[in-house]
């Protein structure tokens, strides 16, 4: 079985499932932006975005969907390449909607199934835009939402069936289209992220050992979209309220979702100067390897997701996963996996009172809590484990293929 993954990013979503694929025997093809990608078992070929004429000037809301275009056109070219060059047909086909790689692979080889990973769909009124904003947006700025869908449309048209992590994500497109829809996660990694005692963990001048009061936030960047704020916020209130307690927080100092703060300052620039924090005892680490974020986790006293109702972030389940005490949103995409009082304590993040409450109460009780961890851990084993989701991804791909 000969199985082609498109992503602008390796190893993204299908570096794990590939390597497993490989495993199994399948022939495996990356088709990546990232150069000098490589992993044991996946044949990587780069496409690089052709220059866009210097005379285009798009429509700003056709933007994101022009660059799409230019990444479609140029995995086009390669894949024309790799047909007519190396004579290479693939089975299956699975890309990653939204940024273009696969939107015009149907036109290089029409007769095999295409599969489109989606991860979001735009709205005018989607519930994280209105979670942040409130429910009355001008009309041009809900027409923009959905101008951003042009490049999803197209793949959702052309696929044969879509890949989808959650029901949430799943709920989030047109009825028109959920029946193409398979809700299947792409599978945590259980045996690497699993309770353990770290040792001592440093970080510079801050060194943490398992037992201590510590809290932990992790995201890619430090925005709204995933609470940074509200947790500064909540972090300055309970700072003053338990002296021993201390702060490790991962993730780059810069927008990942969303918009930039309107000073034009980062949102951590913004908290360090407007709250009454005291520094010193908050570690910000920047982007860490697997290894350093694991002993984050597992020293972890408490672990805050916060989140919009917006994508589930990987390192929520992560961290779930290795037995965290979970403090989290109160939103939708938390609560499919996230059971208040059972696997987690669930929290209205934008009751910046109700938000230090509840993270001051649960690092009092976490000795009383311990049984969330166990439970975290064992939702992620019983419905999301990498070693129960991968066999059946190879059933579902090799099913649409007829093998």
């Amino acid at each position: 079985m000969k199985i082609l993954f498109l992503h602008n990013n390796f190893p993204a979503q299908f570096g794990a499932i590939g390597q497993y694929l490989a495993g199994e025997g399948w022939q495996v093809t990356f088709m990546t932006q990232r150069q000098g990608a490589k992993a044991d078992g996946i044949e990587t070929v780069v496409y690089r975005d052709r220059e866009m004429p210097k005379d285009l000037k798009p429509h700003p809301f056709l933007a994101g969907a022009t660059k799409a275009v230019v990444t479609g056109a140029s995995a086009v070219e390669v894949g024309t390449l790799l047909r007519d060059k190396k004579g290479y047909r693939p089975d299956l086909i699975v890309a990653h909607s939204g940024w273009g790689p696969g939107m015009y692979l149907k036109d290089v080889w029409s007769d095999v199934p295409y599969v489109g990973y989606f991860e979001w769909y735009y709205r005018g009124d989607a519930d994280d835009i209105t979670f942040l904003s409130g429910p009355d947006r001008p009309p041009l700025e809900r027409a923009r939402e959905r101008t951003r869908n042009a490049p999803i449309l197209t793949d959702l048209t052309a696929c044969e069936a879509g890949l989808v992590p959650t029901r949430y994500q799943a709920s989030q497109f047109p009825s028109l289209f959920r029946p193409k829809l398979t809700v299947l996660h792409d599978g945590i990694d259980t045996e690497t992220y699993a309770p353990g005692d770290p040792g001592p963990v440093t970080f510079g001048q801050h060194t943490f050992r398992k037992g201590d009061e510590v809290v932990t936030y992790v995201a890619r960047g430090m925005e709204p979209y995933r609470g940074f704020p509200e947790f500064m916020a909540a972090l300055a209130t309970v700072q003053k309220r338990r002296p021993n307690l201390r702060a490790i927080v991962v993730g780059e100092d810069r927008v990942a979702y969303g918009r930039k703060h309107p000073s034009g300052k980062t949102y951590k620039e913004v908290a360090l100067e407007e709250l009454d924090l005291d520094p010193a005892r908050i570690c910000f680490t920047g982007l860490l390897g697997r290894r350093d974020y694991l002993r984050v986790l597992q020293v972890s006293g408490v672990h805050a997701y916060l989140t919009v109702p917006f994508v589930l972030s990987w390192s929520s389940m992560e961290a779930m996963s290795a037995g965290c005490l979970m403090l989290a949103s109160d939103t939708a995409p938390v609560r499919e996996v996230m059971r208040h009082g059972e696997n987690a304590v669930l929290a209205d993040h934008r009751d910046a009172e109700a938000l230090a409450d509840a993270l001051e109460d649960t690092l009092a009780r976490r000795d009383e809590l311990a049984p969330l961890r166990a439970a975290a851990r064992r939702t992620i084993l019983e419905s999301y484990a990498a070693r129960d989701v991968y066999p059946a991804k190879k059933v579902w791909f090799a099913g649409l293929t007829g093998a």
